[in-house]
């Protein structure tokens, strides 16, 4: 049985955390909502206010329509995404589960490169979903940050083809309808296998194929601990469930309040 009660469950999942020698995290959406982001398909969603903006990250809408593409890049160029996001001190608090040489690996479902800007270690972090902040090419392997593109995009291109091979841009994001990177998805199943603590963060573990790596986990051992505001399927599997406050508590039971 998951230990829920608040105080409880706090303290239980600080003796697990400090007890792992190996945590693999999976984060989601939640994470980053206290940094300004909101989520895709909540009451302020991006999708909810704004449902032709959701075409664009299906990848059969943006392959076949040209106005699907233009509507996106001019709002991309209208602003930089997230100029003014900056991480919170959820993103922090999993930098300083990484200084304490417990981080396994960071799985994150987000978008947005809020890990990295905190000080998390590139190579540990695992962009299952891509980056915004990226532009990529759908036939070739160009690949540069998104500015390049919206530069051009200001200048008068308004669905700019690709520099090198004259294909279609995107960010470098998984659209709906795009198979995710094999290379990363098994990193992600090899961390959960290989991890003796599996946390989930922010994440409403709905997403198939990544909420399997939580049962991966399970079945080869680990201990789970999952901090998300709602329930989750996989809420029955865990040691402790939180559902409080990522900002608030994922700090405390990392161990940040001791150092």
């Amino acid at each position: 049985m998951a230990e829920t009660a608040s105080e409880n469950g706090i303290d239980h999942a600080r003796e697990l955390i400090d007890a792992a020698e190996s945590i693999a995290v999976l984060a989601g959406a939640g994470i980053s909502t206290d940094s300004g982001i909101p989520d895709f398909r909540g009451p302020q969603g991006l999708w909810t206010k704004n449902p032709e903006a959701e075409k664009a990250s299906n990848i059969r809408h943006y392959l076949s329509d040209p106005e699907v593409r233009r509507a996106n890049w001019a709002r991309r160029a209208s602003g930089e995404l997230w100029a003014d996001v900056e991480p919170n001190i959820g993103h922090r608090a999993l930098v300083h589960l990484e200084k304490r040489r417990k981080l396994h690996t960071l799985i994150t479902q987000n978008i947005d490169e809020l890990h990295q800007r905190a000080g998390s270690d590139p190579s540990k972090v695992v962009e299952i979903h891509g980056t915004t902040r990226k532009a990529a090419c759908l036939s070739c392997t160009w690949r540069a940050e998104m500015e390049v593109v919206l530069d051009r995009v200001r200048a008068g291109e308004d669905d700019p083809p690709c520099p090198d091979c004259g294909g279609i841009l995107k960010s470098a994001t998984v659209s709906f309808g795009q198979a995710l990177d094999p290379i990363n998805l098994q990193r992600s199943e090899a961390a959960a296998a290989e991890a003796d603590l599996f946390m989930a963060v922010g994440t409403s573990l709905t997403v198939y194929p990544i909420n399997q790596t939580v049962a991966i986990a399970k079945d080869n051992g680990a201990r789970i601990v999952i901090l998300n505001a709602q329930e989750t399927p996989y809420d029955s599997i865990a040691d402790v469930v939180l559902a409080e406050s990522i900002s608030e508590v994922l700090p405390i039971i990392v161990g940040m309040h001791n150092s």
